[in-house]
């Protein structure tokens, strides 16, 4: 902390993010964050679940499943939803580099239309999963 004199009040530099709300945008900045994190893990997943397909039917079988368990499943479900909220979340940062949508309604708009799109289309992949297994 600093003053200026000393008869000012000493106040923090920075804010106490334990004194604000969470707000759409912050959170959604962090959500974009750990998403790319998740789906950096998932990547080393996939290639050990291509390893395993490649090292013959013994080994995929072990992979299989464990993806097809009930936290496998839950696992999977996850890395869907992050990857439509980090794809989304990316065009939503590209039409911002072409320096529109900066409004704080537009914001706001943009950031609900990323997290319900993001639902949407988790809940379409699954559901065409489903079809597509039969």
């Amino acid at each position: 902390m600093a003053s200026s004199s000393p008869s000012e009040p000493q106040r923090p530099l920075s804010p106490n993010i334990q004194l604000y709300r969470p707000q759409l945008t912050s959170v959604l900045s962090i959500l974009n964050r750990l998403t790319g994190v998740l789906l950096s893990i998932a990547a080393i997943a996939l290639v050990i679940w291509l390893l395993a397909a490649a090292a013959g039917p013994q080994a995929y079988a072990i992979v299989q499943a464990a993806l097809v368990s009930w936290t496998g499943q839950v696992t999977l479900f996850g890395c869907t939803f992050a990857f439509f909220l980090h794809f989304f979340g990316g065009i939503r940062h590209l039409v911002w580099d072409t320096v529109h949508g900066f409004e704080l309604r537009t914001i706001y708009m943009s950031g609900w239309a990323v997290v319900a799109a993001s639902i949407v289309m988790t809940a379409v992949a699954w559901i065409a999963s489903v079809y597509i297994g039969r």
